[in-house]
């Protein structure tokens, strides 16, 4: 059995993805939690395979646990879950370690798939996305999607987004509060703003926030 950690801070979400896994005979499970402080916990006091986590979590964002996670367990597969743009995300959290993307409006079927696939060493993503990433192998050109943003510049603008002054962005990344600065005024120039008021609303503009 494929034991699986459900990560959401939506209790119905939780609920939903223990029931469809009930009756299943190859996947259990195994836990479910609201916030990512408790990831860690639960990994080292329990067996886990593969963990369903949504990015948006209370006290730490899904992307940050994702680091912490896969430094100190680099074989547990992670699948982040969200409502999210694809376009933007996918990239992002599978540079940062995950080992799957699915998107909160996909069917049963299509978790089970993902979940499968992961847990035998594939990456999952969307058949659309996929085409991308393989069309962009082959030209040897680099995606608009990798021209974005990176991983690191996303937690920051969605920090920003959140109300987070620089000093609450450094702690709760754990990076320097002048690694903020400069990673706050890469965004202005990739997004084309000088303020952060229009930084956010470019940022909802195209759906990153």
């Amino acid at each position: 059995m494929i034991k699986v950690l459900v990560v959401d801070h939506h209790p119905i979400v939780r609920a939903g993805l223990k029931l469809l896994f009930d009756t299943d005979p190859d996947i259990e499970v195994v836990g479910t939690i609201g916030t990512g402080i408790e990831i860690f916990e639960f990994i080292r006091r329990f067996p886990v395979d593969v963990i369903i986590s949504e990015i948006d979590l209370p006290e730490l964002n899904g992307i940050t646990a994702l680091r912490a996670i896969k430094k100190e367990h680099t074989d547990l597969k992670v699948i982040m879950f969200s409502h999210h743009p694809e376009e933007i995300y996918a990239i992002s959290t599978i540079k940062a370690g995950a080992s799957g993307y699915l998107s909160k409006s996909v069917d049963t079927k299509t978790i089970k798939e993902a979940v499968l696939k992961v847990y035998n060493g594939g990456i999952y993503l969307s058949e659309n996305m996929a085409k991308h990433l393989n069309y962009d192998d082959t030209k040897n050109s680099k995606s608009k999607l990798y021209k974005r943003l990176s991983t690191r510049e996303v937690e920051v603008l969605k920090l920003l987004s959140s109300g987070k002054k620089n000093k609450e962005i450094a702690q709760e990344l754990d990076i320097n509060e002048k690694t903020v600065s400069t990673y706050k005024a890469r965004l202005f120039k990739k997004l084309n703003v000088t303020n952060l008021v229009d930084l956010i609303h470019q940022a909802k503009h195209i759906g990153t926030v």
